[in-house]
């Protein structure tokens, strides 16, 4: 690695928190990536190669450690041809939101914005937050040429108190990084509300009403592809609260932070 390469390459603090909400200004193809331990930012003219995996010695950002299923060096995120791409080297899948799996031995592009990906091992998934910097509409004349500070808090959904404690109730599986997560039945959401707020009346129809307005409204006004029965192939199972769930991570609506709801 040259000196040249070094300049455009920085660590991420641990206390910089989730790159789901913000990240410093940046240059568009900026890459940015968040393990345990902190993480690192990486110019995209750098000719760096980052490598992530659970033995933090010898990684850039550590995942998975003290999970001896993620292997030491898991994976690796390089610059090619004008796309940041990430390749599996490790035994256990990486899981993309939507529950794509990229298995071991096989690449994938990235795409600019906020990625969370998992490192599934048997029983839980070990976070690995991504983030390229895209460009963005024109900055002031605070923030120098070819820089813009880019925030994801626009793209989150407006939800209700009692939507959101609905939702999370249904997402929990999700939030806890359960491998292979599916949304509870209607039966064990009205049971655990009904446990959680007993002077209350949650019955199965109640949260399967509330969540299909949610879904019809986001169709409607965000557009959100796959919340609508007509959209998705039969059978239908699942995949319409799987699909609610999905964009509601991806746009950081929900977080790991909202199970604090399901606390009496």
């Amino acid at each position: 690695m040259t000196a040249r390469s070094v300049s455009k390459v920085s660590l991420l603090p641990r206390e910089i928190g989730s790159l789901s909400h913000t990240v410093p200004a940046a240059p568009p193809g900026t890459l940015f990536v968040l393990g345990m331990n902190g993480g690192m930012r990486v110019a995209p003219d750098a000719d760096f190669t980052l490598v992530f995996g659970r033995n933090e010695p010898e990684v850039h950002v550590c995942v998975g450690a003290g999970d001896p299923r993620v292997s030491r060096r898991q994976g690796l995120i390089v610059r090619e041809s004008s796309r940041w791409v990430l390749y599996n080297t490790g035994r256990l899948p990486i899981r993309f939101p939507g529950s794509r799996l990229l298995l071991g031995g096989a690449h994938a592009y990235l795409s600019s914005g906020y990625t969370p990906l998992f490192v599934v091992s048997a029983q839980q998934g070990h976070l690995l937050e991504v983030r390229i910097t895209a460009p963005g509409p024109s900055d002031g004349p605070s923030a120098g040429p070819g820089l813009h500070e880019e925030v994801t808090r626009g793209e989150v959904r407006k939800l209700s108190p009692e939507e959101k404690l609905v939702l999370v109730c249904l997402a929990q599986r999700y939030l806890r990084l359960e491998p292979c997560p599916q949304p509870l039945t209607w039966a064990q959401v009205a049971f655990e509300l009904g446990q959680l707020r007993p002077h209350e009346s949650w019955g199965r129809k109640r949260a399967a009403h509330i969540v299909a307005n949610v879904r019809r409204r986001l169709s409607r006004e965000d557009r959100v592809p796959g919340l609508l029965e007509d959209e998705v192939p039969q059978p239908v199972g699942n995949m319409l609260n799987h699909n609610l769930i999905t964009d509601l991570l991806i746009t950081t609506t929900l977080g790991r932070s909202d199970l604090d709801l399901l606390r009496a």
